[in-house]
């Protein structure tokens, strides 16, 4: 019976070491463990991922070309009466603070509602919220595709004499290059504490 209860035992301590190795190389995997607010269902590469959308210039233009640096990602719309502007006003506040610690994140503002959304008006919105805000939109296919893309949620109520309200995802994205969708941030997140948490994930990343 001996040499049972010693295998017994071996298995259990190996066992015991694996549970101990996997728990570490997964804390260490994560470079950005001491950022995030909690953990996301699916992990974080469940969110997030390429597009093609228009400018405000009317150009057609990648998820590369818009996120060549730390990008904070918010899917709205103009004629938005309330949520939306409130939303990425918060937004360009939580940029301004980081770009006053000399930390530069580009706001961006994705249209789920292409129909009146055209170019110009987004072009004239995000610009009106930040210098250096990105507005986008583009055809109902492009915006479906990227809203898919960010596991987002959109969907425009019953017209009455042409004007309609939207219902739709609020959260705000944090996408960094090379290693995408890192956090969201709801709607109870200030612009101070937004900008300490993006300036965690800044730092960890090393930009």
């Amino acid at each position: 019976m001996k040499p049972i209860y010693a295998l017994v035992a071996a298995i259990v301590v190996i066992a015991i070491a694996a549970g101990i190795w996997l728990l570490t190389m997964t804390g260490d995997s994560d470079k950005f463990a001491q950022c995030r607010g909690g953990q996301i269902a699916g992990g974080s590469a469940q969110i997030g991922g390429p597009f093609e959308l228009v400018n405000a210039q009317g150009q057609t233009v990648t998820d590369e070309d818009v996120i060549s640096q730390p990008a904070l990602i918010y899917f709205g719309y103009t004629f938005c009466p309330d949520v939306c502007p409130l939303d990425v006003a918060r937004n360009a506040a939580a940029v301004g603070i980081l770009e006053e610690r000399g930390q530069m994140v580009t706001p961006v503002f994705i249209s789920i509602d292409p129909e009146r959304d055209t170019p110009e008006v987004v072009g004239d919105f995000a610009a009106n919220m930040h210098e250096r805000m990105i507005g986008l939109t583009g055809s109902p296919e492009q915006v479906k595709a990227a809203s898919n893309a960010y596991k987002t949620f959109y969907s425009a109520q019953p017209a009455e004499d042409d004007f309609y309200l939207v219902d739709h995802t609020t959260m705000s994205y944090l996408v960094l290059p090379e290693e995408g969708f890192v956090e969201f941030f709801r709607r109870d997140t200030g612009p101070e504490e937004m900008a300490d948490k993006i300036g965690c994930f800044l730092d960890a990343a090393g930009w």
